[in-house]
């Protein structure tokens, strides 16, 4: 080919090159999935998600003998909190999402009915419920755990014969010798109903201890602010109280992160159940994502008016030590207050068969005038859960210094799980870390000031309660020793 001959040849070679590249980002293209009906397995949650016509959706439980219907209603109701990003689908629940990843089609279980004689099957239920610990419970090895070991002792103490309650005392002792911070078995209300009490152990119980008082965490914690709010400006909120600590110094009580939501509840039935109890009620009946965004919504409210209230104060302390946690949406939302910008701060990544899915970061976003002077956060033993979600994120926030004792060590996120019976139990299948990687489970959130409050619950609450002037004193004294640092 002569020179002249090639530099015809080129511009063909070019543009045929271009041709096969389109052609084949066209076929490329085809074969994606234009949009995101079929069926999803989830990594780490063992979940499936049929989405059917894009108008509606179904969730199942799923294990390697066992496929439980879950929730199943209109496609609108967590579409917003879907995203597709190639392969993958997530659903936003409060701040993590889960990832799903496309299958094929249903496994069979999914499609069988089981018949009565199985649902109650106690050996079935336990096998359900030993099979989901297997795939996702977090901390075998941070417990030093044999699973293979522990499920033949356990399953081993039960029969196709056994009843209600041998299974629910098996399980039971399972979750306890698993020592998961954020373990729990809920049977149906018949079954309660059914059980009878041993009043002679009880009756000996309330002998030993009837004379120490018994202290509720939300009563304590209203005892704390009342005597430690020189001021107080608390508006239309009995989950959080604030007001002046000091002439300088605004106190915040926050006693749950959980409860804000306005769920609409009927009258008539806060007044039969109680209303924490209608509250659980209602909003079980609701999608999960739905309803943690109208718990953050709640929180929202209440924030902007705190921070208006105490936005001159040279200092702030959040006080979470009776706070046994709830939703980390609800802490993210009330701790933004004290960020600027996003925030990157913690970690996850979620227990998936014999390994974990891939790391997470968890994000605050900051608000526009975040409250930038210092800030004292105040936890204990009986800081728990979300509120321990509250504490981890401090770490990553300069002007914030944590005062107390560590915090109890139940990091996790509770998978909720229902078994053939009925019958719902959750397990943790998280681990939940700091910025650097640092696992706090069973730990606690360590803090910068110790003030050495006792482990034990009510020891710890008698003791605040007998001493309401020393606690305040002690975290003056504390917050002055760090101002002179």
């Amino acid at each position: 080919m002569s020179l002249e001959e090639s530099k015809h040849m080129r511009p063909l070679f070019f543009y045929l090159s271009i041709l096969c590249l389109l052609t084949f980002a066209c076929e490329n293209k085809e074969q994606r999935p234009s949009s995101i009906n079929g069926i999803w397995k989830s990594i780490g949650s063992g979940w499936i998600l049929h989405i059917e016509d894009s108008t509606h959706y179904a969730l199942y439980d799923i294990t390697s003998i066992s496929c439980l219907p879950g929730r199943a209603s209109d496609l609108q109701e967590i579409l917003p909190a879907l995203e597709l990003n190639r392969d993958t689908l997530s659903l936003l629940k409060g701040v993590v999402r889960y990832q799903f990843t496309r299958g094929e089609a249903l496994p069979d279980h999914c499609r069988e009915d089981l018949g009565r004689e199985q649902q109650d099957n106690p050996l079935y239920n336990f096998d359900v419920f030993a099979e989901t610990v297997k795939e996702h419970y977090a901390f075998f090895q941070l417990n030093d755990l044999n699973w293979d070991q522990l499920y033949h002792q356990q399953r081993g103490k039960l029969s196709e014969r056994s009843s209600e309650e041998d299974l629910y005392k098996v399980l039971e002792e399972t979750l306890e010798i698993l020592k998961d911070n954020h373990a729990y078995l809920e049977a149906t209300e018949e079954f309660y109903e059914a059980l009878e009490e041993d009043e002679e152990d009880n009756q000996e119980l309330v002998q030993k201890e009837e004379s120490l008082p018994e202290y509720g965490d939300f009563q304590i914690a209203a005892m704390v602010a009342k005597h430690h709010l020189e001021e107080e400006m608390t508006k239309d909120s009995w989950l959080i109280q604030w007001g002046k600590f000091t002439d300088n110094i605004g106190f915040v009580q926050v006693k749950s992160m959980w409860l804000y939501a306005d769920l609409d509840i009927p009258p008539s039935m806060i007044e039969d159940v109680g209303f924490v109890d209608a509250y659980v009620e209602t909003f079980h009946k609701m999608e999960e994502g739905e309803y943690i965004e109208k718990e953050v919504k709640g929180v929202q409210k209440i924030m902007d008016q705190v921070m208006h209230d105490l936005s001159d104060m040279d200092a702030l302390v959040f006080d979470i030590r009776f706070n046994g946690g709830g939703q980390d949406a609800v802490s993210f939302e009330i701790l933004s207050r004290c960020v600027s910008g996003i925030q990157l701060v913690a970690k996850q990544k979620l227990r998936h068969k014999n390994q974990f899915s891939p790391e997470q970061s968890l994000y605050i976003e900051g608000v526009q005038d975040p409250f930038s002077k210092p800030v004292y956060v105040l936890t204990s033993p009986q800081t728990g859960s979300a509120a321990e979600a509250f504490a981890i994120a401090t770490m990553s926030l300069n002007h914030v210094t944590r005062i107390g004792s560590h915090t109890s060590g139940a990091m996790s996120t509770a998978l909720e799980k229902t078994l053939p019976n009925g019958w719902v139990f959750a397990i943790s299948n998280e681990i939940y870390m700091d910025t650097q990687g640092e696992n706090y489970e069973n730990i606690g959130i360590p803090v910068d000031v110790e003030l050495g409050y006792p482990e034990d619950r009510q020891t710890f609450f008698r003791a605040i309660a007998d001493g309401l002037l020393e606690d305040k004193q002690n975290i003056l004294t504390a917050i002055t020793n760090l101002r002179d640092e």
